[in-house]
């Protein structure tokens, strides 16, 4: 043999040539910056909801107690396969409700970064489309930062990463790619029904998600599919029955008794008011969808955001303003146009000559915003928002315990106290599985148990048909004759007191 041997590659020469991503470095310092960021976050808002639906699940997995009253939680839609995974892992490993969810914070992330990452690549061969995707549908959102279950501009992330809705929208990214890639290529039955057995899980997941996923599943066929035969039909049809039957099967609860549910309505209006303040960045990128709508109408993004904006209309016009939960979505069609254009460059078009300094823009304005979430307010200018810091209840979870029931009517409080399995007389949020005439009953008990004119016997009275062994009063609450008070908060003045059976 003459000349030089030929080395095959070993792993440790691949390993060297590898070179990372510029969405690797990019995705992967966003992940671990939210990470730390949403780790430290106190204990707020939907937290407590979800974490006391695992700490159920995981005290009894088949017949799980409702989430925030000490009464049955048969057909409550919170006990969805996110929450009762955990659940079942919280009672494998010992570990508590509210530690399960906190850990699903960098999950999650690290599901969303992912998803957005493939997803922009079945829109662009572009190294760059990736990080300008990421960067646009978590800074590309309103003037003002904003909060909400599902919605994952940075701000809302920061508090929301833990929480069913944040995995929702991660996996409807790679739902979408995964639909991309049997449209482009097809494959095998197996794989029509996968995708359509997560979709149902998705649907189980996080409803109002999943119908916007469904949406764009549908977009990326119509637009993406070639070559329509019997045979591509008729696996089509496969991921749907299949979706359909993971979401019959679930034992639960019936997931789509929820389709004509007002329940949260109300809630959800806020959604719908001040647009510009929640959404008005995203505008950048109509531009850029325009312009890919000019060159194909069946274009996915374009067939996204018209069915998803139909949606959000409808929400309007019919008062279902649950509807209005596909915002989420909604924007990610502006945001991801604008991002595949802007990391076409070079060459310079005439459109990208506009669309880069306005991307630039937004892109500030966006960041300004929000960066208040992340940043410490030492490091920052004085005038800079930054996320209300909710007290911490660790000192009432020390002292009640699990399973427990608290008297209480503390807005804070009633939405962090059930992170630690306690028990509430009235629900901080609506529950489907819990009528409505209940709901109504224990508001106005517990409105009356704190009205300075009720009688002492009426208060106890309330006390005990609910169970109730603890009260946390707020300040200037006085308590009642013959409570022992057993702590208190020098930060909030509430005050927890053990009632006399």
């Amino acid at each position: 043999m003459t000349g030089e041997a030929r080395i095959a590659p070993t792993f440790g020469t691949r390993a060297l040539a590898w070179r990372p991503t510029p969405y690797v470095l990019v995705g992967a310092g966003f992940w671990l910056l939210l990470s730390i960021v949403s780790w430290h976050t106190p204990i707020a808002a939907d937290f407590g909801q979800h974490a006391s639906a695992v700490q159920r699940v995981k005290d009894n997995p088949w017949h799980p107690a409702n989430p925030l009253l000490k009464e049955p939680g048969t057909d409550s839609p919170y006990y969805s396969p996110y929450i009762v995974t955990l659940g079942l892992t919280a009672r494998l490993t010992g570990a508590a409700g509210w530690q399960m969810v906190r850990w699903c914070g960098p999950l999650n992330l690290a599901v969303l970064v992912v998803g957005i990452g493939a997803f922009a690549r079945t829109l662009s061969a572009r190294r760059t489309a990736p990080v300008y995707a990421l960067l646009a549908f978590t800074l590309l959102w309103g003037v003002r930062g904003e909060e909400w279950s599902g919605f994952c501009g940075m701000w809302s992330l920061t508090r929301g990463a833990p929480y069913p809705s944040a995995f929702a929208v991660g996996l409807a990214f790679l739902l979408w790619t995964w639909t991309d890639r049997l449209a482009r290529r097809g494959g095998t039955p197996w794989e029509y029904a996968g995708l359509g057995a997560a979709a149902g899980a998705l649907l189980l997941i996080h409803p109002i998600t999943a119908l916007a996923a469904t949406v764009g599943i549908a977009a990326i066929v119509v637009g993406r599919q070639q070559n329509w035969s019997r045979r591509i039909a008729v696996l089509w049809a496969v991921s749907g029955l299949a979706a359909l039957a993971v979401a019959v099967a679930w034992p639960y609860f019936d997931v789509f008794s929820l389709a004509g549910d007002t329940t949260v309505d109300g809630v959800h209006r806020k959604l719908y008011t001040h647009p510009w303040q929640w959404y008005g960045l995203a505008l950048a990128g109509v531009p850029a969808l325009a312009w890919r709508a000019r060159q194909r109408l069946r274009d996915p993004l374009v067939l996204m955001f018209t069915a998803y904006a139909a949606i959000a209309a409808y929400g309007w016009v019919s008062g279902h303003y649950t509807y209005g939960r596909v915002f989420a979505l909604l924007l990610m069609p502006l945001q991801f146009a604008l991002a595949v254009e802007v990391a076409a460059v070079p060459p310079w078009t005439r459109l990208r000559k506009v669309l880069a300094p306005l991307a630039a823009v937004a892109l500030c304005l966006g960041l300004a915003a929000q960066i208040g979430a992340v940043v410490p307010q030492r490091f920052l200018p004085v005038a800079t928002r930054h996320p209300y810091r909710w007290p911490d209840y660790r000192w009432v979870a020390d002292r009640v315990p699990v399973g427990g029931v608290v008297l209480t009517d503390g807005y804070n409080a009633m939405h962090v106290l059930p992170a630690y399995g306690i028990y509430l007389v009235a629900p901080t949020w609506p529950d489907p599985s819990t009528p409505d005439a209940d709901r109504a009953r224990r508001w106005s008990d517990t409105k009356a148990y704190f009205a300075p004119a009720t009688p002492a016997p009426r208060r106890a009275a309330i006390a005990r048909q609910y169970g109730a062994g603890w009260l946390l009063l707020q300040r200037g609450q006085l308590p009642p004759p013959g409570a022992t008070v057993v702590a208190g908060s020098a930060r909030t003045g509430e005050q927890l007191l053990r009632l006399t059976p």
